[in-house]
């Protein structure tokens, strides 16, 4: 479904990625992990179209989407949450989902401004899609919420019910878990699960919880200063000793492990 080939993104000198591959498979969930600066937040924004490689190549469903522009990529079928929550503050978590379908409303102004039948089952439609998607995150009591009144862990809830409400055929989720609770964790890994087995999303996953990642993962990607040092289902990786001396920063014994 997705493929990078030797993609390299640069900053002022500085190579944040360094000739990175990997290919994301249908119906899998995919995670890239990595210690700080590894460069696996700007994946998300070169597949999102924020930054441009300086060499290399992305594919999505055998199309360049390196020809794309950002909002042309989710009407492709890409859409992700934000490591830092980047929601409307001062709307509420029912208006904050229904932006997620804004790529999908294609009413001109003038019947909008009219009020058309068209329009107002199309926004009834909206509404009810929203209402299954609070449902299935259990945050529908906080429909009316301002975000802002919101603890973290349901803005992080937010974002993520705004990615899907865009029904992608990719879902990008930037370390969905950090800053939660184990309870909160624990709700986090049940939906990643559901999003894969009930509604046959495709997940690629950045995320620093080398619990929830050995718990979910199908396959591992593990950059370290921009480039992938390793790559194989969750175990191989867990015990993996560059992995290992990646993120502790020495050499451990044989029987080391993530964890």
């Amino acid at each position: 479904m997705l493929k990078f080939e030797d993609v390299t993104v640069q900053f002022a000198g500085l190579t944040a990625v360094n000739k990175l591959s990997f290919e994301v498979e249908q119906g899998k969930i995919y995670s890239i992990i990595g210690p700080n600066g590894a460069g696996k937040t700007t994946v998300f924004n070169c597949i999102s179209r924020f930054y441009t490689p300086v060499s290399g190549s992305i594919t999505f469903n055998g199309e360049d989407l390196l020809k794309r522009k950002p909002h042309q990529v989710i009407e492709k079928g890409i859409a992700r949450s934000f490591q830092n929550v980047e929601l409307f503050a001062e709307m509420t978590v029912m208006d904050n989902l229904l932006t997620g379908l804004h790529p999908q409303m294609k009413k001109n102004i003038l019947s909008i401004a009219l009020n058309l039948p068209s329009v107002r089952r199309d926004e009834k439609k909206a509404v009810e899609k929203a209402k299954e998607v609070m449902k299935m995150l259990d945050i529908e009591h906080l429909a009316e919420e301002k975000v802002s009144n919101l603890a973290f862990g349901n803005q992080k809830m937010v974002d993520i019910g705004r990615a899907i409400m865009a029904e992608p055929k990719l879902i990008l989720l930037d370390e969905p878990v950090a800053g939660m609770n184990s309870s909160e964790t624990e709700k986090i890994s049940e939906l990643i699960l559901k999003l894969k087995e009930e509604l046959n999303y495709t997940v690629l996953l950045i995320e620093h919880d080398m619990s929830l990642i050995m718990k979910i993962s199908d396959y591992v990607t593990v950059m370290n200063f921009g480039q992938k040092i390793a790559s194989g289902v969750p175990k191989e990786v867990q015990n993996n000793p560059v992995v290992i001396e990646a993120y502790l920063g020495v050499e451990e014994e044989e029987n080391a492990q993530l964890v």
